[in-house]
């Protein structure tokens, strides 16, 4: 996709216009910090909600789409957020979020994760190259192996990146449970920095071997795939929200899905794909108050198991 100037233009000039009720809600999630976790291998601190962009920024170049992408990736950093996850296999969105941050004057705001998925070496190193390009940085925060494809190879370049100081952080990402065992193995005999892992209410393999690893090696985990692919929404469409997730701060299902994964010790982050700005807000309000306790996500669960 290629975007002209005056399309960019445009489109900076809409993203500023955010409606009353946007501002108002920004506000209302702004009066306490982003809760944040710490990342093992650096120490830095990593506000725990961030955004995750598959589907969601593969979008077309008009005015309207991108005021409303920039009007997400503000929202984000205006209420703590820094953490943006893409991939190369995203369709248009690393060129998107790219053009938009630049626009934005964001770059030096965000935390850039991407991936790279080429099968072998050398179309490994070109993918990982056009990625530099296309989000316009000279260093990514973090580069993850995608699917762990090709890994053999492509973990290695990640490192000599690092080495080189074009790349911070090495990682690797599955998205189903049947990828957690050569996770695993990677995890105790690879030098990994991050992993991303589906873990949510529906799904929760993952917190019987693989969170308590990560934990074990001091590897920071980002969650994906939160919602279960709109399953649980789906799930809860008919009940209200129980009255004690008022306890931690909940107040609506999406908070309610998202403070269950924050919520575990092992977890460091979360990403949540939108393209809404309305969705944004509410995802990133999960990140402050009060967190469910051990009883109360056994609470959760069994509300979600009773509904499956």
């Amino acid at each position: 996709m290629n975007l002209s100037r005056r399309q960019f233009i445009a489109a900076a000039s809409a993203s500023l216009a955010l409606n009353s009720k946007l501002s108002a809600q920004a506000q209302s999630a702004s009066d306490g910090n982003m809760l944040t976790k710490a990342i093992p291998a650096t120490g830095e601190q990593l506000p725990i909600i961030g955004l995750g962009t598959l589907e969601a920024f593969d979008m077309g170049s008009t005015t309207e789409d991108l005021a409303t992408l920039g009007e997400v990736l503000q929202i984000l950093v205006g209420n703590g957020g820094t953490l943006v996850d893409t991939s190369p296999r995203y369709g248009n969105a690393e060129e998107v979020i790219g053009n938009l941050i630049e626009q934005h004057n964001l770059s030096d705001q965000l935390f850039l994760a991407t991936k790279v998925f080429a099968e072998g070496e050398q179309e490994g190193l070109a993918e990982m190259a056009a990625s530099f390009d296309l989000l316009k940085r000279e260093q990514i925060d973090l580069m993850q192996v995608h699917s762990m494809r090709g890994w053999e190879h492509n973990l290695p370049n990640i490192h000599k990146l690092k080495d080189e100081g074009r790349v911070r952080l090495a990682g690797i990402t599955i998205h189903r449970d049947p990828g957690h065992a050569l996770m695993m193995d990677l995890m105790r005999n690879e030098e990994i920095d991050f992993i991303q892992i589906n873990y949510n209410l529906i799904e929760r393999a993952a917190a019987e071997e693989v969170l308590p690893l990560a934990q074990e090696l001091g590897i920071a985990v980002m969650v994906n795939v939160p919602f279960a692919k709109a399953e649980l929404f789906n799930m809860t469409a008919e009940i209200d929200l129980p009255d004690w997730a008022a306890s931690f701060d909940c107040e609506s299902w999406a908070q309610f899905f998202l403070k269950y994964i924050v919520s575990h010790p092992a977890v460091t982050c979360v990403i949540p794909r939108t393209s809404k700005p309305h969705h944004m807000i509410d995802n990133l309000m999960a990140g402050f108050g009060r967190m469910p306790d051990m009883g109360m996500r056994r609470d959760m669960e069994r509300l979600i198991d009773e509904l499956a």
